[in-house]
């Protein structure tokens, strides 16, 4: 089954279009990789597929659900981790974690088990304001892989991880179904996307690391 349907999305804020004839097909189990240089469409595109976003023109379906109209439908299905962590700063890593387990019926073991697995254990009742940039960033994927989504959506999983860090993310966020934006010209997903002013400069399997260089020349 394809888990990501798009044909000919695109999404407008006032008059300044940021993403414009978006086509493609996504199977289930395939990593889609997208590029593009700041302002190109990428954090718009990843929130019309989390049904953050409505699309102003096309048809969007995630995960066999029509987007919008069964936004509800695709929205446990779905992790999601873009720039803003979505945690509660004056809250421990534990408690966020215990916010999002009750919004998705998961069993607190599960918790504990996140947190041992990002390095946190030992800092999982200090507050996350406490916390540096590195150690937002693995509580947020924790949060995001929490109810064991069918697809993630990923901007930047790895941002602000030292290597240490993003060895022990990594494990959590590889396989399944995701799309991945990223800035890493050498990543490869089983499709690559690369989008230009908000508009698809290619999208394609097989793409070179000077194919992805060349969008933010």
């Amino acid at each position: 089954m394809r888990a990501i349907e798009l044909a000919d999305v695109g999404r407008a804020y006032g008059e300044r279009v940021a993403l414009s004839g978006v086509t493609l097909a996504v199977e289930e189990g395939e990593t889609l990789a997208v590029f593009g240089a700041n302002g190109a469409g990428k954090t718009t595109l990843l929130r019309i597929l989390a049904s953050l976003l409505r699309p102003h023109r096309g048809e969007a379906r995630v995960l066999g659900h029509v987007l919008p109209k069964e936004g509800w439908a695709v929205r446990g299905k779905v992790g999601f981790l873009g720039h803003d962590p979505l945690l509660y700063r004056d809250l421990t890593a534990r408690e966020n974690l215990e916010f999002h387990a009750r919004l998705h019926k998961v069993p607190f073991a599960r918790i504990d088990e996140l947190l041992e697995a990002v390095g946190l254990a030992r800092r999982a009742d200090d507050p996350v304001h406490t916390f540096s940039r590195g150690m937002i960033q693995r509580t947020a994927v924790a949060r995001a892989v929490l109810h064991a989504p069918e697809l993630l959506l990923l901007d930047e999983p790895l941002a602000g991880l030292d290597p240490g860090a993003a060895a022990l993310v990594e494990p959590l966020i590889s396989g399944g179904t995701r799309v991945v934006i990223s800035h890493d010209p050498t990543f490869r997903g089983d499709l690559t996307l690369g989008l230009r002013d908000g508009r698809v400069a290619f999208c394609e399997r097989d793409v070179t690391t000077d194919d992805v260089r060349a969008l933010y020349a």
